[in-house]
C-alpha cells in the first residue's frame, strides 16, 4: 500500500469514530457558545467587514483542541486560523466556522450555528451543523441520509416555486419570477448554513448563496442537503468542490433534486449579466 493512499484506505474504519468524535465536539462547542449568548463581549472586525468576537474565538479553540488532538494528520481549516496551505495535500481536512452568522450572535438573534465538516478529497463525508439557541442539531454521513435532532429529514419534492418558501438575495430570486409580478421572500436568515439546512428539513423549498462565500460557511450544510434528497451546487450546476487553494465561492443554490434542476435550467436559459 502506497503511504498516499493510506488516509483513504484507513478512513472507512475510522468513520464510527469520527462520526462520533465530530458530534460530541460540535454538541460541547454550541453549548459553549450558548453560554456566552448575549453576554458583553469584545468584538471587532477582521478584514474589511467581517465581524469576530471572544465567542468565536473561545469556540474555534475549543473545536481545534478536541478535533486536532484526535486526529493529527488531518488538515484544518477555520474561519478563525490563518490558514496552513499544507490542508491541500490532505485526503481528510477539518472545515469549520465555529459560529456562523456572528452578526445575528452579536445582536441577540437566534439564527447563528457551529458548522463542521469533514472533507475526503474535496467532498464532505461527516457533517454537523447546530443552532443551540433552537437546539437543532443537523447531522449527515455520506449514504446515510440527515437527522434533525434523529428525525430523518428530507427536503420537500416538486418544481414548483413559491417565493415565501425561498430565502437568498431578492435580486437573484426575481430572476426565477416570470410573470414579473412582486413576490414576498422567506426572511432573511443570519447563518447561511442555517438557510441551506433548512432546505434539507423541508422549511424552504430553496435557498441561495449570494456569492463570496467560504468553505466553512458551506461544506457541511452540503452535506446535509445531499444526504436529504436535495442538490446543493454552483449557479451551473457545477459541483462544489472544498479543499482547494481558493476556499471562496459564487453564486449557489439548494434546493430538492427536481427543483433544484429546474432553477438550474432557468439560469442556463436566462443567465446573470
Amino acid at each position: 500500500m502506497a503511504d498516499d493512499d493510506a488516509p483513504t484506505q484507513a478512513y472507512p474504519e475510522n468513520l464510527a469514530r469520527d462520526a462520533a468524535l465530530l458530534t460530541d465536539t460540535v454538541r460541547e462547542a454550541g453549548l459553549l457558545a450558548l453560554s456566552l449568548f448575549r453576554t458583553e463581549l469584545k468584538n471587532w472586525i477582521k478584514g474589511s467587514s467581517s465581524p469576530v468576537s471572544e465567542a468565536d474565538i473561545a469556540v474555534n479553540e475549543l473545536i481545534a483542541r478536541r478535533l486536532r488532538s484526535a486526529t493529527p494528520d488531518y488538515g484544518w481549516l477555520s474561519e478563525e486560523n490563518a490558514d496552513d496551505q499544507s490542508r491541500v495535500g490532505k485526503h481528510l481536512v477539518w472545515i469549520v466556522d465555529p459560529i456562523d452568522g456572528t452578526r445575528a450572535y452579536l445582536a441577540g438573534r437566534e439564527d447563528w450555528c457551529v458548522s463542521v465538516a469533514l472533507v475526503e478529497n474535496g467532498q464532505p463525508v461527516i457533517a454537523a451543523v447546530f443552532a443551540p439557541a433552537s437546539d437543532e442539531f443537523f447531522f449527515a454521513e455520506r449514504g446515510r441520509g440527515s437527522r434533525l435532532n434523529s428525525a430523518t429529514v428530507h427536503a420537500t419534492p416538486g418544481l414548483g416555486l413559491d417565493f415565501s418558501r425561498i430565502a437568498g438575495p431578492k435580486p437573484l430570486v426575481e430572476r426565477l419570477n416570470r410573470s414579473g409580478g412582486e413576490i414576498s421572500l422567506h426572511p432573511r436568515i443570519g447563518s447561511l448554513a442555517l438557510r441551506l439546512c433548512r432546505v434539507a428539513d423541508g422549511k424552504l423549498d430553496a435557498a441561495f448563496a449570494g456569492g463570496q462565500s467560504h468553505d466553512w460557511d458551506l461544506a457541511a450544510a452540503n452535506l446535509i442537503v445531499q444526504e436529504a434528497n436535495g442538490s446543493m451546487t454552483a449557479l451551473s450546476g457545477d459541483i462544489i468542490q472544498y479543499n482547494r487553494r481558493e476556499v471562496t465561492h459564487g453564486i449557489l443554490v439548494a434546493a430538492g433534486r427536481d427543483r433544484h434542476a429546474s432553477i438550474v435550467e432557468q439560469f442556463r436559459r436566462h443567465p446573470l449579466p
